[in-house]
């Protein structure tokens, strides 16, 4: 993998084709479990090690899969990754588990594992598979942390609540005033659904605003030679 393939790989991931706020995929976990910044990160994190490992084993697999049975064959190899991921969840973060619910099975019919399998993975190496899913699961993570938080924020006055689930020992932080009543819809599926709308509406003006300024920046163009015709 070049530096520029890198580089091309984590802003797509990030920023450009971000699954949540380009692609609009993987709405129904995202505005379900992003009540605070632990859900949303921690489940997260679980769609990163499942896209990771799936992209890396479709990468592997892909001259040995049948065309015609490939969409079978990744959500069996998602399904068995999943499957790992929810006993582990299950055994050493329970309380988590309980919280997150059916989310995390979930992930096997995530719409943005599915399409980072078939759209990358079965067309490029292992190395960048791995990195795409790395960096694809990180463009999500920001975005539920991100949403995680503004929701919080207004619903309790608070950031990192259920955070004793993850480390015990540790407390959430009371950010505004304990009098701070709390806004209830920050907390609702359509708070949720209006924050994911700004944050489109944000990412789409930083957008615009890229390529004007590209465009202010990119030299004009070249006077064309004159001819012999307009010489003469």
């Amino acid at each position: 993998m070049t530096r520029d393939e890198f580089t091309t790989i984590a802003h797509n991931g990030l920023w450009k084709q971000n699954t949540a706020l380009g692609q609009l995929l993987g709405l129904c976990p995202l505005l379900a479990v992003s009540t605070n910044i632990v859900n949303g990160v921690m489940l997260a994190l679980a769609t990163i090690l499942v896209m990771a490992l799936a992209n890396v084993a479709v990468a592997s697999l892909r001259n040995f899969i049948p065309h015609e049975i490939r969409i079978p064959v990744f959500i069996l190899i998602v399904a068995a990754l999943v499957t790992v991921v929810d006993l582990l969840f299950n055994a050493n973060l329970h309380e988590l588990y309980v919280v997150l619910g059916i989310f995390i099975p979930l992930i096997v019919t995530n719409c943005i594992v599915l399409a980072r399998v078939e759209a990358f993975a079965a067309k490029n190496p292992p190395l960048n598979s791995t990195v795409d899913g790395i960096f694809m699961g990180l463009g999500l993570l920001w975005t539920l942390a991100v949403l995680g938080a503004m929701r919080e924020l207004l619903g309790s006055g608070m950031l990192f609540g259920g955070i004793d689930m993850v480390f015990p020992g540790l407390s959430p932080i009371q950010v505004l005033p304990e009098s701070y009543p709390g806004f209830l819809l920050g907390l609702l599926p359509p708070g949720a659904f209006i924050l994911l709308g700004c944050m489109i509406a944000w990412k789409n003006w930083m957008d615009a605003r890229a390529a004007e300024r590209a465009k202010r920046q990119a030299p004009p163009p070249a006077a064309p030679a004159p001819t012999a015709e307009a010489g003469a």
